[in-house]
């Protein structure tokens, strides 16, 4: 099973503020449905409660230290639990969808990053891991803004060198 990372970040990685997206774009949303739909997608509670709900067509998967259950959700309190528990699904890619802790925790066991830059820099308080030298970006697809989107962007894929 393919371990792939998700996430959206500013220019200085910056990827939430008070439990909230940064900002609104809704191709990098609709990339994201893209490529999660149909696949198990891994986060930590506070990730799943900025959502508010079970995201439709996808496995859900929370990783939490109070496990009580969340409706349309599987809950683990380990990631290493909830990856067991994507494998056991035949799972052949798991999206680690957020937040911050579980992508510093994850960042060396991922196969793949799929990284929305938005060419801007926001206020932040969640950031994502600095990439180290075993990354290569392998594609990279720019787009500039809008009447939707209101920022430059790129979609950029990592593969573990």
């Amino acid at each position: 099973m393919k371990i792939s990372i998700i996430v959206a970040a500013d220019e200085q990685n910056g990827i939430g503020k008070n439990n909230e997206l940064l900002c609104h774009l809704p191709a990098d949303l609709k990339y994201f449905k893209n490529l999660t739909t149909g696949h198990s997608i891994l986060m930590g509670r506070k990730t799943y409660e900025s959502i508010g709900k079970p995201l439709p067509n996808r496995t859900n998967i929370v990783i939490s230290r109070n496990t009580n259950s969340i409706e349309g959700c599987f809950v683990f309190n380990s990631i290493a639990a909830g990856i067991a528990y994507a494998k056991t699904l035949h799972e052949t890619e798991l999206f680690i969808i957020g937040g911050d802790s579980i992508y510093a925790q994850i960042l060396n066991e991922a196969d793949n990053i799929y990284l929305t830059r938005t060419h801007h820099v926001f206020e932040a308080d969640a950031f994502f891991p600095s990439l180290e030298t075993n990354w290569k970006l392998t594609h990279e697809t720019k787009n500039l803004a809008d009447e939707k989107n209101k920022f430059d962007y790129s979609f950029q894929v990592f593969e573990r060198v």
